[in-house]
């Protein structure tokens, strides 16, 4: 599996601890759906503290950070910005208390993939609503085969999946990414163009349906949308 490269019209990715990825991922699934398309949905697990460093809260006290207030103002913005919305979709976004390994997590949308691509956005669905409430551990496999349940895919086989097979491609996966040009999420990428963010999708859109007309102005506010069926 190459970064760029993909069968599908459109490549996704994004990972369960972001909160742009989380804002994104209902109007993309209705992008997908009202085009009766199959997007080729990938796991890009961010390394938070590489760049934003890290922080643990406690009972909602800070217990721990390598953060500089520059850090932290990025941070706040960007809940700030993401709640936005998040909230007009009828959805909570509750800051997380810590950095999570979402690499089991994002490990699911591979079984997803590769085992009922029509149950995805249903994963989806079990897993970011809850974990941005902090309903989820993401990092206990058992939660996630439950999400998977929950979604109507079946986990069985998963556990071995995320420590071996899976685990091996989402790691292939992440070191070709940034050599790629493809640094967060949610990233969209078709015929080699990246784009970052979800006030791209009217583009997008444009570009899928043929090109047709004048391309439209980015856009920030979106059509409102309701949960997909899956």
């Amino acid at each position: 599996m190459k970064a760029l490269e993909s069968k599908a019209p459109l490549i996704v990715y994004i990972d369960i601890k972001s909160p742009y990825a989380f804002a994104a991922i209902r109007p993309t699934l209705a992008l997908e759906q009202s085009l009766d398309m199959h997007f080729d949905w990938r796991p890009l697990t961010l390394d938070i503290p590489s760049y934003l460093g890290s922080a643990r809260k406690s009972k909602g006290k800070l217990v721990e950070s390598t953060r500089s207030a520059s850090q932290w103002d990025r941070v706040k913005y960007a809940y700030r910005d993401a709640r936005r919305y998040v909230e007009r979709q009828g959805m909570m976004l509750k800051g997380t208390e810590k950095i999570w390994d979402s690499s089991i997590a994002n490990i699911g949308i591979l079984w997803a993939m590769q085992t009922d691509r029509y149950r995805l956005g249903a994963y989806l669905e079990t897993i970011y609503p809850p974990f941005w409430r902090r309903e989820l551990n993401i990092e206990d496999v058992g939660v996630v085969e439950a999400c998977l349940e929950q979604a109507g895919l079946d986990s069985n086989g998963f556990a071995t999946f995320q420590q071996g097979e899976g685990r091996d491609q989402h790691d292939a996966m992440q070191a070709q990414l940034h050599p790629s040009g493809i640094y967060g999420v949610p990233t969209y990428v078709f015929d080699g163009t990246i784009l970052f963010g979800r006030e791209h999708l009217p583009f997008i859109r444009w570009h899928l349906q043929g090109r047709q007309g004048p391309a439209p102005d980015i856009a920030y506010e979106l059509d409102s949308v309701e949960p997909v069926s899956c």
